[in-house]
């Protein structure tokens, strides 16, 4: 089992209150959606910034090669896909 941490949280009233409404309907303990809420935050917010970071990453490799695709070709190959053609990506040119 994974090491486990006692945080607090202090919330307003009325938020404690809907989450205690919402816990009930669910048959849920508060804990439990508190640490599901926190838990798909982080998975989402840690997805964000893994975005970020490969965009500011591509923005760096074009900075220094100016290799690219134009819009449309990136168009292009993605509609290929969507219409479920196994198609490579196009090759980036200057």
């Amino acid at each position: 089992m994974p090491t486990v941490s006692t945080t607090s949280v202090k919330l307003p009233a009325e938020t404690k209150a809907r989450l205690e409404r919402l816990a009930a309907a669910r048959r849920r303990s508060a804990h439990w959606l508190m640490r599901e809420a926190v838990e798909q935050y982080v998975a989402r917010e840690e997805a964000r910034e893994r975005l970020r970071q490969d965009a500011l990453a591509a923005w760096d490799a074009f900075q220094s090669t100016g290799r690219h695709l134009t819009a449309e070709e990136a168009d292009a190959w993605l509609a290929r896909l969507e219409a479920g053609e196994d198609a490579a990506p196009p090759e980036c040119h200057d």
